[in-house]
């Protein structure tokens, strides 16, 4: 069975809107088309529907297949290209949880309308992404909840005596779905192999997908803090995968923002150097619309040469020493810096219709004993004042650790270099005392981007002077000189 490649998801981190979107806020529609755009012209082999915190579009397969009839009867719908459904977690979302439901019982629909489109019958939709995993019952529920109460219920008759279910409403497929735990804080992706051991017991399965995520542990831990974590958990899943037998293919979300991940089309090499036994790369907005066409087109083709190899070994207990040192430094100054961010975060711009949904700690995310925006709003709130947050809680590490982050770390260098590219020193005037004095900017040489600073230089003169009025523009102005929001 083919394994994606590159998953195109709906993360609104981009400053450009694709020319087919209807709003600043892309939603509905635009979404659909969307997908079609990034199958058929960008080359993704994967397109993540989130269905957390809003609308569930239950006939989003009906949609793309009427819509685009040509395109899908030549590159199948999983077989060739996948649609994949992120899920709320009933766990910490409880007010999306019927959306589950909804979201689960739409899968045998979609395989009705895939079945009347192509005689060979491949079910469309096959396997679901669950957020904020926290324990294989979790996936245990989702897996079985789907097996046992939507298409085991097929078999039964509606009353004693009277036909079956599947006699009068049509059988339900597929008759499983494979769960993909998507591992977001530190506990749980450090418990990750643990977590897939016991939920893949008992189970017959040749291959399993694990989501790591990079954006919010950043948030939560500080940027090297999230490498050492996704390098350490992906370190434990190939061994897990040595003992039981059954292949794991990591996926890796990876933004545009170094502090996110770094990925862009002029980075794939280096990003694909750096974790080389992941199977799938996310591609988010800033991606697919703040570049070139020809750039994005290009670099999706590179992860298709790029063969999958095994990563090197890392000294876990330093791994886990120097990420205890940074995320308390880190911490300490997010807590000081807290009420500036959440203000500068009000005038982001939306780029995606969306309700508001909790995530892993609340519909902000809490470092500490204080809530801050979603880890894009967090990114470009930062960048836009000149204070590039990969430097944040760094400051403490010895040379020698610093040595042994770069060890570990291949792109450290490259992506601190971009990162203080953005640095603005007047930005010092409007911080606490205490971040002023632990702030470091010697890591690597750099050279300064004159023209983003001319803007966050506007930016934080209207911050001092208290005028919020052009706030936004000035955001948006300096997120198309670094070709991301946040």
């Amino acid at each position: 069975m083919k394994i994606p490649r590159v998953m195109s998801t709906q993360h609104p981190d981009n400053v450009h809107l694709p020319f087919f979107a209807g709003s600043q806020d892309m939603s509905g529609d635009d979404e659909i088309q969307e997908a079609y755009y990034a199958f058929s012209h960008l080359g993704c082999d994967e397109q993540m529907w989130d269905c957390e915190g809003k609308e569930v579009d239950n006939f989003v397969v009906r949609k793309l297949l009427t819509r685009y009839e040509q395109f899908f009867r030549q590159k199948k719908l999983g077989s060739d290209i996948f649609l994949t459904l992120r899920v709320p977690n009933p766990t910490v979302e409880q007010e999306e949880a019927k959306v589950l439901i909804e979201t689960l019982e739409s899968i045998p629909r979609s395989y009705d309308i895939i079945k009347f489109f192509d005689t060979q019958g491949i079910p469309p939709i096959f396997e679901v992404i669950l957020p904020m995993t926290t324990s294989h019952k979790c996936l245990n529920r989702i897996y079985y909840y789907y097996k046992d109460f939507i298409t085991g219920r097929q078999s039964l008759p509606f009353y004693p005596g009277d036909i079956t279910i599947a006699e009068w409403i049509g059988e339900f497929k597929p008759e499983k779905i494979n769960v993909i735990p998507l591992f977001e804080d530190r506990e749980h992706m450090l418990e990750a192999h643990n977590i897939l051991r016991e939920y893949l017991r008992n189970k017959d399965v040749r291959g399993q997908r694990v989501f790591l995520a990079r954006s919010d542990p950043a948030m939560n831990y500080g940027m090297v803090s999230a490498i050492l974590l996704n390098k350490i958990a992906l370190q434990r899943l190939r061994r897990l995968s040595k003992e039981i037998g059954v292949e794991i293919y990591p996926i890796l979300g990876v933004g545009s923002a170094p502090f996110r991940g770094n990925l862009k089309p002029s980075t794939i090499d280096e990003i694909i150097a750096e974790y080389p036994d992941v199977q799938t790369f996310t591609v988010q907005s800033a991606f697919k619309y703040d570049n070139p066409v020809p750039d994005v087109v290009n670099a999706i083709k590179r992860f298709y040469e790029a063969p999958r190899r095994e990563a090197g070994v890392v000294d876990e207990e330093m791994c886990l020493k120097i990420i205890d040192k940074v995320s308390t430094e880190y911490s300490r100054q997010i807590e000081m810096l807290a009420p500036l961010i959440n203000h500068i975060a009000g005038f982001l711009p939306r780029r995606r219709m969306r309700k508001l949904h909790v995530g892993l700690f609340g519909y902000s995310r809490s470092v500490g004993r204080v809530s801050l925006p979603r880890a894009i709003g967090f990114c470009a709130a930062c960048y836009s004042i000149g204070l590039p947050p990969e430097i944040l809680g760094l400051n403490v590490l010895r040379s020698d650790e610093l040595e042994y982050v770069r060890s570990v770390y291949m792109n450290f260098d490259l992506s601190m270099e971009e990162a203080l590219s953005f640095f603005n020193e007047e930005v010092l005037d409007i911080l606490p005392q205490e971040i002023k004095d632990s702030i470091k900017v010697n890591y690597c040489r750099y050279k300064r981007n004159e023209e983003h600073k001319e803007v966050t230089s506007r930016i934080i003169k209207a911050l001092k002077e208290g005028t919020d009025r052009n706030l936004q523009a000035m955001i948006i102005e300096a997120g198309h000189i670094r070709k991301f929001l946040g």
